[in-house]
């Protein structure tokens, strides 16, 4: 199941909602149960009902668990069959199904809970072998945390910040926690990954090496201006995060190609990794960490301004964005 959560224009605004890819249409997951309701059980409290039962909010999705799940695919398989030669709509006579020019898409998890990434794949760790690890590196799964308040989605434009002369893409996947959970053993891992979604942990190479080197600390003003994620959520049954075809490609020329299966680091470790005397909770990012070559930097070429980043990987689909234009040098003095 492919989830998204998207926008759409109303007389008063815009309105945020989940829903389900199908066939190339968004449906609108708690007005689709809605109607599921009314016509079932009557139409007196089907919006109540629906929102309690499925709601819009993805984290909230995330907390209704294994029964929110099941009432999304009982909305999907309720709408395929109401599709045919129809047009449904919901309770009160509003839309259920949007095509793609009416609506915009958001990042997953529009404001996640937190976000951490992870160095899972050991030939970017170590530049494709050119740079010597440090053997702690193989003893635990490292990362840093980023800002949760900085996500943009498809087809947004990535701001290029007035700081840095280097801005570079990555190439990445991530998880979504779906429950709260602490000391998680790697064998009950998979209880608690919501699914999976493309990560553009863009960079600011330039101050990100300046940071890390001045302090040995960070790096926070080198990527917290902007991270990418999207286009959509896909539940676990529908991919194999051990083999995964991971692909960037920069105006239409392949850049990085690469397979999620040289991760040294698995999910099952990371999450056991993460939960250690620490809680891990619904709508929390897990980030990947960049596969091996899977960056600007690794392959000493650098994205500019107004170039198309497409980000693909198998089972999930492109994430695509434009770069912003380049802004007045803004340097800090002391």
């Amino acid at each position: 199941m492919k989830l998204v959560t998207f926008s759409v224009p109303t007389p008063i605004g815009q309105i945020q909602r989940i829903g389900a890819i199908h066939e190339n249409e968004i449906i609108d997951l708690n007005t689709g149960y809605a109607r599921y309701l009314a016509e079932k059980h009557g139409s007196d409290y089907a919006y109540e009902l629906s929102a309690a039962m499925l709601p819009s909010d993805m984290i909230a999705f995330f907390r209704s668990g294994k029964e929110g799940s099941d009432r999304a695919r009982t909305t999907i398989d309720y709408m395929a069959r109401e599709e045919s030669g129809t047009t449904p709509l919901g309770p009160g006579g509003e839309k259920v199904i949007y095509s793609a020019d009416e609506m915009r898409l958001l990042a997953p998890v529009p404001r996640p809970n937190s976000l951490r990434d992870y160095m899972a794949f050991e030939g970017h760790a170590s530049f494709s072998g050119k740079r010597q690890l440090d053997k702690g590196w193989y003893e635990m799964p490292v990362c840093y945390k980023g800002s949760a308040d900085t996500i943009i989605g498809h087809d947004e434009a990535v701001p290029w910040p007035s700081f840095s002369d280097l801005l570079d893409y990555e190439l990445e996947y991530g998880i979504y926690i779906c429950k709260e959970g602490k000391n998680i053993p790697r064998e009950r891992a998979h209880e608690y990954i919501a699914g999976y979604t493309i990560f553009n942990d863009i960079s600011a190479r330039d101050i990100q090496l300046q940071e890390m080197l001045a302090g040995g600390l960070g790096p926070v003003k080198g990527k917290d201006f902007c991270s990418v994620m999207g286009p959509c959520l896909v539940t676990p049954d529908e991919v194999d995060p051990g083999n995964l075809r991971m692909m960037a490609r920069v105006n239409g020329e392949v850049w990085s190609d690469n397979n999620s299966r040289t991760a040294y680091w698995t999910w099952p470790q990371i999450i056991e990794f993460a939960s250690m005397e620490e809680t891990l909770y619904p709508g929390d990012f897990l980030g990947s960490g960049t596969v091996e070559g899977g960056c600007g930097l690794e392959l000493n070429r650098w994205i500019q301004p107004g170039d198309l980043i497409e980000l693909e990987i198998e089972g999930i689909g492109i994430l695509r964005n434009r770069i912003g234009d380049k802004p007045p040098k803004r340097v800090f003095t002391r």
